[in-house]
């Protein structure tokens, strides 16, 4: 089995006790070391998944998936001794066994962000939300809301600008950060697993759904009047907020 010492795994978790365990164990079979950034859980996750070998982050507050990914990057990227960076699901729908496919179609396209793809796993109204966002944004990719995704070190320093604290999700807002500085994405499909447990953050109920909407307008029309060439900092900028 190929290992991979030079790539941190980045899992936000909020109450997955279940599941995260088996995340961890399998992840790190690869090499891979392995961040835990536990969001402020309810129950046993941050022990599960310190006793499954990862180094767990909890953070003081509810923060959302996409802060808790952001503060297991920065944590990753001061060990300075990572080139990639990826981030699943601690749900048990991401399997670490596609790491290695991320890993190949990244050196084969020279993309600096490969997300693993699954347009199948959308639900009807998922699917015509993500073709909405495909018509007003003309960005090229299918399934806008994957958790799994490897990001080189170039597209992680861009995603922990100051440009990017403003986000509270990991789809739409980051990426199209990322086409605005000229950043190669792909998508690479694979299989994803039905949740074991829990649901999703932002299909929960109508009122997130609609949260969700109305800020990822708001993100569509500020990349509207964003300039590209337009300076988005250092990441070290960030660290000092």
């Amino acid at each position: 089995m190929q290992k991979y010492k030079n790539v941190a795994i980045i899992i936000p978790a909020l109450n997955e006790v279940l599941t995260v365990a088996k995340i961890v164990k399998e992840a790190r079979s690869y090499g891979c070391d392995v961040y835990v950034v536990d969001d402020n859980s309810e129950d046993e996750t941050a022990d599960e998944a310190r006793s499954a070998g990862a180094e767990v982050l909890i953070l003081p507050f509810r923060s959302g998936a996409w802060n808790a990914a952001q503060a297991g990057m920065l944590y990753a990227i001061k060990k300075g001794r990572y080139d990639f960076f990826i981030t699943m699901d601690a749900d048990g729908q991401h399997e670490p066994d596609h790491i290695p496919l991320l890993m190949d179609s990244c050196s084969s396209s020279n993309a600096n962000v490969v997300i693993g793809s699954c347009v199948q796993r959308g639900s009807i109204a998922r699917r015509i939300t993500w073709s909405a966002f495909f018509f007003l944004t003309r960005l090229n990719i299918h399934d806008m809301t994957s958790g799994f995704k490897l990001y080189d070190k170039k597209a992680v320093e861009i995603l922990l600008s100051k440009e990017a604290a403003m986000f509270d999700y990991q789809d739409l807002g980051p990426l199209l950060l990322l086409r605005r500085k000229r950043i190669k994405c792909i998508e690479v499909p694979i299989s994803m697993c039905s949740r074991e447990n829990g649901c999703s953050r932002i299909f929960n109920s109508w009122i997130s759904v609609s949260i969700y909407l109305i800020k990822t307008c708001v993100w569509v029309f500020a990349d509207w009047i964003s300039k590209s060439g337009y300076s988005s900092g250092k990441w070290t900028d960030y660290d000092s907020i």
